[in-house]
């Protein structure tokens, strides 16, 4: 089934960070202010969004609350699998990228990408291309050829490496299972699931490990530091 051609391309930013919708926005309106930028703060309201209207690009975050980036991308990928989506994310490292190409993602990107990088990206995906820098490419490759290390988190499943994330963010049990709509035995296992894969006693041993690792969330960046 051939994707709906639409009389404009219209994008869909999906970002908890009203900040960083607003900085993208303005590169992309910047670009080509024919196209149509519509928003949304979470994936939940993302997918009622796609559900309801054409979309040619989703350019979403992969840390949000409630539905995740990963669940976010296999729930469009299975539900209008024409749609292209761009990952923007703070995490440079590559496991996140390999997660969500994975999970059906077609670009992936970091926050502190160049605005023209950006713009290169969301021109190749619309028109039926792939992209990802060419720096994260290199680690990528080198990790599945076995020349770097390969974390221990790799083991992690996505939904585990999430609650890993949570709780290096300071998150308690009860706050990570409101925010993942699971139960708070659910979490209590994922967390005993972590420590046993990656060998650490408890919970301040996670957070450490995490914090050295760079799991946790980043602080939003300012319009004039993103995508500089």
């Amino acid at each position: 089934m051939n994707p709906p051609t639409l009389p404009t391309q219209r994008l869909l930013l999906v970002d908890d960070h009203s900040v960083v919708r607003e900085g993208v926005r303005r590169i992309l309106e910047a670009h080509e202010q024919s196209w149509l930028i519509d928003e949304a703060s979470n994936g939940f309201d993302a997918l009622a969004f796609l559900r309801q209207n054409e979309i040619n690009l989703v350019i979403a975050d992969l840390s949000m609350p409630g539905l995740n980036g990963v669940d976010l991308i296999q729930r469009i990928r299975a539900l209008l699998p024409h749609v292209r989506i761009l990952v923007l994310s703070m995490h440079a490292e590559e496991q996140y990228a390999m997660r969500a190409f994975k999970a059906g993602a077609n670009g992936y990107l970091t926050k502190d990408s160049a605005a023209k990088e950006l713009l290169v990206a969301v021109q190749k995906l619309l028109n039926g291309g792939t992209y990802v820098s060419t720096t994260l490419a290199e680690r990528v490759v080198q990790q599945l050829n076995g020349g770097v290390d390969i974390p221990s988190h790799a083991t992690l499943s996505n939904r585990e490496l999430e609650v890993l994330r949570r709780l290096v963010d300071g998150q308690r049990l009860t706050e990570i299972a409101e925010d993942l709509h699971l139960s708070i035995k659910t979490i209590s296992t994922h967390k005993t699931r972590i420590q046993e894969k990656l060998q650490l006693p408890n919970l301040a041993a996670l957070v450490r490990y995490g914090l050295e690792n760079q799991l946790g969330e980043q602080p939003a960046p300012t319009v004039p530091g993103l995508l500089n």
